[in-house]
């Protein structure tokens, strides 16, 4: 048996095509590196800004959520939480369905993640870059004075 006309894995004969696909694979290997690292600071971060941070645990209400998100800076600190966290997730379902369902089902199944996914990605986006504290009555002081500095 000869192997003269076998070509080399990564031959320059391979099809134009095939060398230059991109590998959806690949990136969710490394998107799921890349983000998990970039979870573990937020996550930590946020939890010692509401939890350590503040002392107790009981000061967490309705005014210390309106003060955090009223700084540009908690807004993005939390999107990136919800973006990095909700699209990692998404991606290990991708790789469980692919694993383990086959056919129509499992066409129906990534259609279903992929909307579920853009939805709460959309509403969680909503939420926190148009929340106003100010709206509704309030008899908490600090609120109060957030409020009137707007």
């Amino acid at each position: 048996m000869s192997t003269e006309n076998i070509a080399a894995p990564r031959s320059p004969y391979l099809s134009h095509r095939k060398r230059n696909r991109f590998n959806i694979e690949k990136w969710g290997w490394i998107y799921m590196r890349v983000s998990g690292v970039l979870l573990v600071v937020l996550i930590f971060g946020h939890l010692f800004y509401n939890l350590i941070f503040p002392g107790k645990v009981s000061i967490l209400d309705w005014a210390f959520v309106a003060g955090k998100l009223a700084n540009p800076i908690w807004i993005v600190w939390d999107l990136l939480l919800l973006w990095l966290a909700l699209i990692h997730g998404a991606n290990g379902m991708r790789t469980l369905i692919n694993d383990y369902a086959h056919g129509r089902f499992r066409t129906v199944l990534l259609w279903a993640l992929g909307a579920t996914t853009a939805v709460l990605l959309v509403m969680g986006t909503l939420v926190l870059t148009t929340f106003d504290p100010c709206l509704g009555d309030t008899d908490n002081a600090e609120l109060i004075k957030i409020c009137a500095a707007q």
